[in-house]
C-alpha cells in the first residue's frame, strides 16, 4: 500500500483469460511514475490448450492460480482478493461476421459473470473488451444493457472504440474496451491518445520481417497448401482476394457468399486485416509474397507477442488462441494509462467516441 492509500500492485484477476494477450500487457505495462505496477493473481478459461499457454508465459511458478473450467461453473467464493480484473468476455454473439445473437445467443449472456465478479470482489478498477460488433447486437440494447449492468455494480466506466492500428499495432483490428474505476476514487480514467504512435512503421511486412523470424522459433510450422491454392494465390496480387482478383473459371469460388478475407493476400505497406481463430475455406491469412499462408509465429507478430511466447497445442489450436487474443501491444498502452491514471501522471488523452446515453437499457 502507498502512502496515499492506493495499491502499488494491482492483484490482477482475468475471466475469458485465453492465452494471455491481455495479461501479457498488463504485466508489462509501467507508470511513467514509479511504483505502479500489475501483477498476475489469478486467471480463468474453459479452453485447456489455451490455460497451458497462459501458465507457460505468465505464471509458469503458480500453475494452481490459473483455473481451467467453464465460467458457469467456477466457484468465485475459491479465488483470492483482486485489486483489478479483466474480462474478454466471448464475442461469438456480437461479432457482425455471425448472426449477432447478442444476448439471446449461447455467449451473449457470459459477461453477466464478470459483473458477479466486480460485485463479489469490489476491486478498484477493471478492464473488459469485446468485439466492435457489440455496439449492434440486438438493435444496440444488449451493449446499452452491458453499460448499466457494469455501472450498477459500482464503477465510472469509459467505453471506447480503439482501432489498434492507430495505436502502432500492425494489424486493422477494433475492439470495444471499457475501463471501469470503482466510484469511491478520485482519479479518472481517460482514453489514451494514438498521437504518440503515429510514428511507428506498423504495416505487415516491417512487423514479419523485422527483425527475421529465428529458424528455431516457436510455433512457425509452415501450413501446407493443395496446388490448386497455390496456383490462385499466385495470381492474386497483394491487398486483393479471390472475389477481385481476376481468376480463370476453375479458380474461382463459386459461392455467394462473398466475404473479403477469403484468399486474401496481405498488402505489405499497410497493416494486416484482422487476424481470427478460423483457418478453412481460403480464410487464413495469406502472405503478400510467397504463395501460402501465414505461420502461427507471423500471426502471433502481428498481435504483437514476442517471438519467446510460445503457444501449446495443435496447430489448429494454436491459430484459434492467437486469433481470439487481444493484441499484447494494444492491452499494455491501455494499462499504462490506468496506471498513469492512479500515479496522477498525465499522459496525452483524446474524447470517448462512445456515448453512455446514446439509448436506454432493455
Amino acid at each position: 500500500m502507498r502512502g496515499d492509500g492506493c495499491v502499488a500492485a494491482f492483484r490482477l484477476g482475468e475471466l475469458f483469460c485465453g492465452p494471455g494477450g491481455i495479461a501479457y500487457g498488463a504485466t508489462t505495462a509501467a507508470s511513467k511514475a514509479s511504483g505502479y505496477s500489475i501483477v498476475h493473481q489469478w486467471a480463468n478459461d474453459y479452453d485447456q490448450d489455451a490455460c497451458r499457454t497462459y501458465i507457460s508465459n505468465i505464471c509458469p511458478s503458480d500453475p494452481e492460480s490459473v483455473v481451467c473450467k467453464d465460467v458457469r461453473k467456477l466457484d468465485l467464493d475459491t479465488l483470492s482478493p483482486i485489486d483489478a480484473l479483466a474480462f474478454g468476455f466471448p464475442c461469438n454473439d456480437y461479432s457482425i461476421v455471425g448472426e449477432q445473437k447478442g444476448m439471446n445467443g449461447v455467449y451473449g449472456p457470459l459477461y453477466t459473470y464478470g459483473v458477479a465478479a466486480l460485485r463479489m470482489f469490489q476491486p478498484i478498477w477493471f478492464l473488459a473488451e469485446n468485439v466492435g460488433g457489440l455496439r449492434t447486437a440486438n438493435d444496440g440494447k444488449a451493449f446499452r444493457r452491458i453499460l448499466d449492468d457494469l455501472r450498477h455494480a459500482g464503477y465510472a466506466i469509459t467505453p471506447h472504440l480503439y482501432k489498434f492500428e492507430n495505436y502502432g499495432v500492425p494489424q486493422a483490428r477494433h475492439r470495444v474496451i471499457i475501463v471501469g474505476l470503482r466510484n469511491d476514487q478520485k482519479a479518472a480514467f481517460r482514453v489514451p491518445s494514438p498521437a504518440p504512435y503515429s510514428h511507428m512503421d506498423n504495416t505487415c511486412r516491417n512487423a514479419i520481417e523485422n527483425p527475421p523470424i529465428p529458424p528455431d522459433a516457436f510455433n512457425n510450422e509452415l501450413t501446407r497448401q493443395a496446388s490448386k491454392v497455390i496456383d490462385r494465390l499466385n495470381l492474386i496480387r497483394p491487398g486483393e482476394n479471390a472475389f477481385t482478383a481476376d481468376l480463370p473459371e476453375d479458380l474461382q469460388i463459386k459461392t455467394s457468399t462473398k466475404i473479403s478475407q477469403i484468399y486474401k493476400r496481405l498488402d505489405p505497406d499497410k497493416p494486416s486485416y484482422t487476424v481470427t481463430g478460423s483457418g478453412g475455406g481460403g480464410t487464413h491469412i495469406y502472405h503478400w509474397k510467397e504463395p501460402r499462408a501465414l505461420t502461427n509465429r507471423e500471426r502471433a507478430r502481428l498481435q504483437t507477442f514476442p517471438d519467446t511466447y510460445e503457444f501449446k497445442g495443435t496447430k489448429e489450436s494454436v491459430r484459434k488462441q492467437i486469433g481470439m487474443a487481444v493484441p499484447c501491444n494494444g492491452a499494455r498502452i491501455i494499462f499504462e494509462a490506468i496506471l498513469n491514471t492512479f500515479a496522477g501522471v498525465s499522459y496525452e488523452c483524446i474524447q470517448s467516441n462512445i456515448s453512455l446515453e446514446e439509448e436506454p437499457a432493455l
